[in-house]
């Protein structure tokens, strides 16, 4: 049994040495578990547009905004006030907070539009707290938005570049509180694998056993890795440094089409293989078309001229040719073979699809 141990323990340092150049590290494959980024949502005012703001009689919470704010700044304004702004937008105001983040330190945040603002160029962030899913307040976001975009307009004509009810912030949220995050000094830390695979949490805890020490890791499933970590802090931080550096070779991924119905892309990953089988595609297209039919009356008949539509239809049919697909195991054969169809990336989808129901597409479909 310690003779299998060593000879398996060889087996895969060789491995490591023999293709460390290809190898990809362990933090590109795994995250450790509670060290994420928590988003941050806020409700502002940008004001110092240059007349595209919001249309207050379509957007009355603009101006109940701008009250609610004066009168925190003791400007109170008599009952009944209209105000007909044009200069002022209500935007909404979202930034991610990520982890280890401390009081004080500078955050992006991003500013969108809400009402009919035509355009938040020039404009500037008031004061806005920014709070997260528990309804407590994060961080705090004002500055001067950078708008990607240019717009002009005169005389019913217009052109626009880009997006212009949108911005950014850099640096614009000051973080004012700060996110536990539970790596601290507890007996382990668990790494969490991007894509569930008992072939890599198998391999990364044997890489880290053989890098660290026997014992060290260990896969509890086929996503989480736990590791033994030493409880001071600068230690702590010193192995997990280690650890994710490591070289480490993910088991084979699954072979998987993605099609997005909407915009026919399809892609495919290496993995993807086709049995033989044979495809016929042909397309019918129906043509509906109107054509103008005008009816005269007699001379002195005191008729009046009609006129009148006859309807043309066309039905068209193009034949698909029965092509006969090779059984193929690389990723390029199966494009070949899919392009010798003549097929379209609308058409592909068809396709793909009966050939997955008729078994002889090797690889998992997914439609988004």
């Amino acid at each position: 049994m310690l003779l299998k141990r060593r000879l398996g323990a060889i087996g895969l340092l060789l491995c490591l040495v023999a293709g460390a150049a290809h190898a990809e590290r362990i933090k590109d494959l795994a995250s450790i578990q509670g060290v994420r980024a928590n988003q941050l949502i806020g409700y502002g005012i940008v004001v110092g547009l240059d007349g595209s703001g919001d249309q207050t009689t379509q957007t009355p919470f603009t101006v109940q905004s701008m009250l609610s704010m004066l009168s925190q700044l003791g400007v109170n304004l008599p009952p009944g006030t209209s105000l007909q702004l044009k200069n002022v937008a209500a935007v909404t105001v979202t930034a991610s907070l990520p982890p280890f983040s401390h009081p004080g330190q500078a955050i992006d945040v991003t500013v969108s539009s809400i009402g009919n603002a035509k355009s938040l160029r020039g404009g500037t962030l008031l004061m806005t707290p920014l709070k997260g899913a528990d309804g407590q307040v994060y961080a705090v976001a004002q500055g001067n938005l950078l708008v990607s975009g240019a717009g002009a307009s005169s005389g019913g004509s217009s052109v626009q570049v880009n997006h212009l009810s949108a911005g950014r912030i850099p640096g614009g949220a000051s973080v004012e509180r700060q996110v536990a995050t539970p790596v601290g000094d507890a007996e382990f830390v668990n790494l969490e694998l991007n894509d569930n695979d008992f072939t890599t949490a198998n391999r990364l805890a044997q890489a880290v056993n053989l890098a660290v020490g026997e014992g060290t890791a260990s896969a509890l499933d086929g996503r989480s890795v736990r590791l033994r970590a030493p409880r001071d802090a600068g230690e702590r931080v010193a192995f997990l440094a280690r650890v994710e550096n490591l070289p480490l070779h993910p088991g084979q991924s699954s072979p998987r089409v993605i099609v997005n119905a909407r915009t026919g892309s399809v892609v495919m990953n290496q993995a993807v293989t086709v049995d033989r089988c044979a495809v016929a595609h042909g397309n019918l297209t129906v043509t509906i078309g109107a054509e103008p039919v005008i009816s005269q009356p007699a001379p002195l008949s005191a008729g009046q001229t009609v006129v009148a539509e006859r309807a043309q239809v066309e039905l068209r049919t193009e034949k698909g040719g029965l092509v006969v697909l090779d059984a193929s195991t690389a990723l390029g054969e199966v494009v070949k073979a899919l392009n010798a169809v003549g097929a379209t990336p609308q058409d592909l989808l068809a396709i793909l699809q009966a050939m997955k129901a008729a078994g002889a597409l090797r690889a998992e479909l997914e439609i988004i």
